[in-house]
């Protein structure tokens, strides 16, 4: 392999920092900074790999990543994020940053000014995740590629903020390591960033990216930041203004069930099936069911033809645990809980078109139907698999019933399916150190028939669709990354049956005794839960000519929904709708850490309303920081100053005084106005943000448009404060039409944000809505800004749509839900909720009889604490504390210690 690079060029840096770290066999060619570029679109500074096939590689992550992969070293699907993460929005910045140091001659942390939020970004991955580099405990091409975008920049370790520790730590130990340090010699040596600062000064500094995916702040907007408006463009906003009501278009209402429409967009969503045997947190919401009734309620109000259907996934080893837990049948455990998370949804206001579920007779007969057109097309293969069983439970165990150590990342805790630190799918047997959840006896392997979906011949037709469908619809970066790492890896033969009794039976000799595996079951519950909806559920379906389908999920479920399910569908061969866009999150964390019902950490759904924040209150906070292009986390003190500051001082105090001066000054009547030049470029700049909104919407960047609202209404304080309409009512004749003009222009503004809103905050849209008094037409969605509220226009009685947060009301919260609520107390009525039973006595020193106590001594606890809390009866509360003594008795006896309790205080020994 050669490597050719130049002396000075930044992108050499990392190329050769990861050729070292890799002990790559590359001969090293150094060029020219100013001779002609071996690729005709890149700057002559970026390097070349010519493999010894003849192919060059140009990208320098690309060369990185080859690097890497020759040494065996496979990416993970945190490794590539960080890849895009890196070349989408810190090297723009990086690169603008050199150039204000080298061209402009800025030092310090004047400097790395334009590095702003992302040197934070990776402060808070490394705090939050512990580990020692970006993508786990070792060095990888991550922190190579990011180490070479930043120590150009940060030579001079003065430049690095000192709050930011775990970077400096991070930083110091990359740029000591013998690979980087060499590197950094070779490459940007005096004479050589000479020379780059002369090809720099002749051309223009590089253009910063947007921070917007990387922080849960949105920008603001700071004077003379915005571009400059055209004639043209005000002149088009005063001409959609003057169209009025009748530019609109009328709002399509479509029949019910809603089918699709021929001629018109049919938009087909559905929202990841929440597990059954759980409550969800306020991570699941925003993931799945939230963010896609966002989208749901924009395309309505766009009057494409729009279909949201979703329901709660029941097949599966988690409802046969969860039954066993609560000694229920699998059928009651998933009555009783599809009827919890139907009540949380209805509570946040999701508007599905239908809410099923899959135990049904409809996911019977289809999901046997693809079955039985995979296995005559030769799509399905038998084999005997290797499988845990455990003997004193006389069962085999499904994935779910196993725990274990992770073999690719040592994680203490992973399940037999997956493992939640490292995200890499896992056959149980691979487990180290497995353990049968139901009696923590050690499993043994055995042989057992199962069928596999040949997914390595599906591949074939799977390749091209996925081409398609990304070149045509909406990916996010993450399902894009995390799919062609399932490609590149090389498709394998996928189980999709279980030795269960609890799921869709397997319609096939010899295999009555057991059921559909959840992931190749669950997904066709979108097509069952359609028919359970509507007979004509395969006009949806089966129908890829007219529909569009979005599919909304957090990442972990992406392999599911981009490779298992299309490629079972496409093996089927029936004409099936395949996903167009497939819209994946990242993970929204609770505070410092993780939502965690056992712990009692965290809000889950069901608690929202029992806090006294409303819904629309709810909705607004987790789109606002709906984890799009990384991680969020939520926090009770940044709830607080967002409903304070955007949704009171911004949002709300903007609608209710356009509203209260129509009121007050103008008898409840929009007053007549006559435009000046600045209320036509305000016209014009709203019409821009009215724009914006439309373009991420389109995109199903959700809470980036979320800004455009707040951007508005921004705008709309500062017109009212300028224009002090308050007191030109009291002038002559001409500051009373001036009065006039103003509010008229703000209450019209106020009308179109309650339309905006609508997806976001319906419960406040609708109130919106009345006070103004805004006509059902109206509320329609255009991309111009009319005045929908004529001169003469009645509004309604005008008041405030939001309440402060209080500082105690949020500190209250705050230790309510920090942990010791526990999924007894959450979920079950306090009549219904069981007791621990006394633990069993084994012999001293037994690590894990003390580990069982200590949790059981924890867990009645923080039972005994709830009693007193809620006040329960004294012989109630007596009871429990005569358990907690008596498991606190059992501890110390399996430590070794003595027995004897010590007194309550207050209650001496005589």
């Amino acid at each position: 392999m050669r490597l050719r690079v130049a002396p000075g060029g930044p992108a050499a840096l990392k190329v050769l920092a990861a050729a070292g770290a890799a002990a790559a066999p590359v001969r090293l060619v150094w060029g020219d900074p100013l001779e002609r570029p071996l690729a005709s679109l890149s700057p002559p500074w970026v390097p070349a790999l010519e493999l010894d096939s003849g192919t060059v590689l140009f990208s320098p992550n690309a060369i990185c990543q080859f690097f890497f992969l020759a040494r065996g070293e496979e990416p993970t699907d945190l490794t590539n994020q960080w890849l895009e993460w890196e070349a989408t929005e810190l090297q723009p910045a990086a690169s603008a940053a050199l150039y204000a140091q080298l061209v402009h001659g800025k030092k310090g942390l004047e400097a790395v000014e334009a590095l702003g939020q992302l040197l934070d970004h990776i402060e808070q991955n490394l705090t939050r995740r512990g580990t020692a580099y970006l993508a786990g405990d070792t060095k990888s091409v991550a922190d190579v590629v990011v180490w070479g975008a930043l120590f150009p920049v940060l030579q001079d370790e003065t430049s690095l903020p000192s709050e930011l520790q775990a970077l400096r730590t991070w930083f110091q130990n990359m740029t000591l390591s013998e690979a980087c340090r060499k590197a950094a010699d070779s490459v940007l040596m005096p004479k050589a960033l000479l020379e780059f600062k002369s090809y720099l000064q002749k051309h223009p500094p590089p253009c910063v990216a947007t921070e917007r995916a990387t922080s849960n702040e949105p920008e603001q907007e700071e004077d003379g930041s915005e571009r400059a408006l055209t004639e043209e463009e005000i002149t088009a906003a005063v001409d959609a203004w003057a169209r009025g009501v009748a530019a609109l278009p009328k709002p399509w209402k479509p029949q019910k069930p809603v089918l699709p429409v021929e001629g018109m967009r049919n938009v087909l969503i559905t929202s990841a099936l929440p597990y059954v045997n759980n409550v969800p947190h306020l991570g699941n919401i925003i993931g799945c069911v939230l963010s896609a009734d966002t989208f749901a309620r924009y395309c309505r109000l766009r009057n494409w033809n729009t279909l949201y259907v979703c329901g709660t996934d029941e097949y599966g080893t988690a409802t046969e645990t969860k039954a066993m837990e609560e000694g229920l049948t699998p059928q009651e455990i998933c009555n009783k809980y599809n009827a919890i998370h139907a009540d949380i949804y209805r509570w946040f206001d999701i508007s599905f078109d239908y809410f099923g579920r899959t135990t049904t007779p409809h996911q019977t007969t289809i999901a046997q139907d693809i079955f039985q057109r995979l296995l005559a097309r030769g799509f399905l293969l038998q084999d005997t698999v290797e499988q845990l069983r455990c003997e004193d439970c006389q069962r085999f165990l499904a994935d779910r019933f196993v725990e274990g150590v992770c073999p690719f990342c040592n994680y203490e805790e992973a399940r037999g399916d997956q493992c939640d630190k490292c995200g890499k799918l896992i056959n149980a047997v691979e487990l180290k150190n497995p353990q049968c959840k139901l009696c923590r006896g050690v499993p043994v392997v055995k042989t057992t028939q199962h069928l596999f979906l040949d997914l390595p011949k599906l591949e074939e037709r799977l390749e091209p669709w996925l081409e398609q469908s990304w070149a045509t619809g909406d990916w996010t970066a993450n399902a894009r990354y995390i799919t062609r790492s399932w490609i590149r890896d090389g498709l394998k033969p996928r189980c999709i049956t279980r030795d269960l009794k609890w799921g869709t039976p397997v319609p096939l000799d010899g295999f009555q005794d057991k059921v559909f595996y959840v992931w190749f079951d669950a997904p066709i519950g979108y097509l069952s839960i359609t028919a359970n909806y509507t007979d004509q559920w395969e006009r949806w379906w089966k129908n890829p000519q007219q529909v569009e389908l979005y599919n909304f999920m957090a990442k972990d479920n992406v392999p599911f929904h981009s490779v298992i399910f299309p490629c079972s569908l496409l093996g089927a061969d029936d004409n099936y709708t395949l996903v167009n866009h497939l819209i994946a999150t990242e993970y929204l964390n609770y505070e410092d850490g993780k939502f965690s019902k056992s712990r009692g950490v965290g809000v889950f759904g069901d608690m929202a309303k029992d806090t006294g924040i409303p819904a629309d209150i709810w909705r607004f906070y987790l789109l606002y920081l709906r984890p799009e292009g990384q991680d969020s986390a939520f926090s009770w003190s940044d709830l607080m100053l967002k409903n304070n500051s955007e949704l009171l001082n911004n949002l709300g105090n903007f609608i209710n005084r356009a509203g209260m001066f129509v009121c007050k000054f103008f008898g409840g009547v929009v007053p007549d106005m006559v435009l000046t030049l600045d209320d036509k470029r305000l016209l014009a700049r709203v019409t821009l943000e009215l724009r914006q909104y439309h373009q991420l919407l389109e995109k199903v960047r959700i809470r980036d448009a979320l800004r455009c609202i707040l951007s508005i209404s921004r705008h709309g304080n500062q017109y009212i404060q300028v224009n002090e309409p308050w007191k030109r009512i009291k002038g002559d004749e001409k500051d009373r039409q001036r009065a006039g003009t103003v509010t008229g222009v703000a209450v019209n503004m106020a009308s179109m944000l309650a339309i905006m809103l609508q997806p976001y905050m319906p419960s406040v849209s609708l109130a919106i809505q009345g006070q103004l008094r805004i006509p059902p037409d109206c509320f329609i969605l255009s991309h111009d800004f009319t005045c929908t509220l004529p001169a003469g226009h009645c509004v309604g009685t005008v008041s405030p749509l939001f309440q402060k947060l209080e500082n105690d009301q949020v500190e209250s919260l705050r230790k309510r839900f920090g942990g010791g609520q526990t999924e007894d107390v959450a979920v079950k009525p306090q009549a219904e909720q069981t007791h621990p039973a006394p633990a069993t006595l084994g012999a001293p020193g037994d690590p894990q009889l003390i580990q069982e106590l200590t949790e059981k001594v924890a867990k009645q606890g923080n039972y005994v604490r709830q009693l007193k809390a809620n006040k329960a009866e004294k012989g109630e509360v007596d009871t429990e504390v005569a358990k907690l003594l008596e498991l606190k008795k059992q501890l110390l006896l399996a430590e070794g210690k003595s027995p004897e309790v010590p007194v309550p205080k207050g209650k001496r020994k005589k």
